[in-house]
């Protein structure tokens, strides 16, 4: 560490009692990477922590967290998205610096791109007609998330000058942009809800998703789909001889998924004091031991309410029904808006959407249903992959429910709805051979 000269003994004690301090281990595990990082605590320093870590998609296996005192130490269990220990010297040295660097920089290398937050009440077709009026306002689009839950969708998109490859930065040009985004996620309905803002300078962008949807406060909405199989499940309660309120989660596991509940927690103004995270096949259960920013734990039955439906929102918002399409093919203007109009024209909606460009290519992932949120046709999909390209288009990845009806076994009492679910079983077996997801449709 280099010392500007002006700085005391004093001050670098300081600086160094502040800075986090990363220690990687391969050898301690056989089955993961080892991350540990202590420091002095202060409130957003495990989220720091796991930002890094999930931002360079690595898997989090296991995690201890403890404080004692003002010392806070962090230990995590890592592995690629392939299930293999980190071996790469270069992705080991981003992880050492970028968690020791005191305040990260969270916007990842946006600037010189203009940001737009967008938030209103979700419909079929909506993606498709923000693309349109950014591409009729010369607006290119180089980088955008969108998120729907609850029958809202919060979307953040990264734009420039088609003409002059610059922000824009004109006042009334954002003006005009603003007013006609209003007026498309106002539809016909969602007069006081729908929002837009135009931003030259964000944070993290899926922090930021989670922001927009828990101030539009979609946690207390109606589900668009009444029943899933794997909702989350939060319990809260006190441990009021040691001050502390305990938050279990058990559901699902996938990336990101620590990530998403820390965060949450943190913009909550909670401080996480201890946890533990173990995943177990496909599961995964989470433990916090959290207070207020002033050290009290929750102290109504109406706050732990709204941290258990806060935290099972951020659990949903990017847990996907649909079907995993990715694009990917050489970028051009009115290329989005192209793509999600074939959507809208199939009847599909767009539940979750990822952009990006880089050296002239564009790099899409759209997660699809049908219009009223459930399973997609397969048939449907193929004449989309068709009408937009089958080399371009491509299905990576296919919800839980789809295998589940193509692994039914036949062997059951056939009467007329057992024909049926028979027949359906068949065809969507058939459906998934021809798209190259499973090796036999027998």
């Amino acid at each position: 560490m280099e010392w500007q000269a002006c700085l005391d003994e004093y001050q670098k004690l300081i600086i160094r009692m502040s800075t986090p301090r990363v220690v990687i281990d391969n050898a301690a595990c056989s089955t993961a990477t080892i991350v540990k990082v202590d420091s002095a605590r202060r409130h957003e320093t495990l989220l720091d922590a796991v930002q890094v870590l999930t931002d360079l998609n690595l898997s989090i296996k296991k995690a201890y967290i403890s404080s004692d005192g003002q010392w806070f130490m962090d230990v995590f269990h890592v592995t690629d998205l392939n299930g293999n220990k980190l071996t790469d010297e270069s992705v080991i040295s981003y992880i050492e610096q970028s968690i020791e660097t005191t305040y990260p920089d969270r916007c990842h290398g946006f600037n010189g791109l203009t940001a737009l937050e967008l938030t209103g009440t979700d419909r079929v077709g909506l993606l498709s007609e923000v693309f349109a009026v950014l591409a009729d306002l010369q607006c290119n689009v180089v980088d955008a998330k969108v998120w729907t839950h609850n029958g809202r969708i919060a979307s953040l998109i990264y734009v420039k000058d088609c003409n002059s490859g610059s922000p824009v930065e004109d006042s009334q040009q954002i003006d005009r942009i603003e007013a006609r985004l209003r007026n498309v996620l106002r539809g016909d309905n969602d007069i006081r809800s729908a929002s837009t803002s135009v931003s030259m300078a964000v944070t993290h962008t899926e922090r930021r998703l989670h922001q927009m949807m828990f101030a539009d406060r979609d946690y207390e909405r109606k589900p668009v789909l009444q029943c899933r199989a794997d909702s989350p499940v939060v319990n809260v309660q006190n441990w009021t001889e040691r001050g502390y309120s305990v938050v279990n989660v058990q559901c699902k596991d996938r990336t990101k998924l620590l990530f998403d509940v820390v965060c949450t927690l943190t913009d909550m103004l909670y401080v996480v004091f201890h946890a533990s995270i173990n995943t177990a096949g496909e599961k995964a259960f989470l433990e916090f031991y959290i207070r207020h920013t002033d050290g009290t734990p929750i102290s109504s039955e109406p706050e732990r309410h709204r941290v258990i439906q806060c935290l099972q929102a951020a659990i949903e918002r990017r847990a996907s029904e649909g079907i995993r399409l990715e694009l990917c093919t050489s970028d051009r203007q009115g290329l989005l808006t192209d793509v999600t109009r074939t959507f809208r024209e199939n009847s599909l909606n767009v539940t979750r959407a990822e952009i990006s460009t880089a050296m002239g290519v564009a790099m899409n992932v759209f997660y699809v249903t049908d219009v009223t949120g459930s399973l997609a046709d397969p048939v449907i999909i193929e004449s989309v992959r068709h009408k937009i390209g089958l080399g371009n288009l491509k299905v990576k990845e296919l919800p839980f429910r789809y295998h589940q009806m193509a692994e039914r076994p036949e062997e059951q009492e056939v009467g007329v709805g057992g024909a049926v679910l028979i027949s359906l079983g068949s065809l969507v077996r058939k459906n998934l051979y021809n798209l190259g997801l499973i090796k036999s449709c027998s």
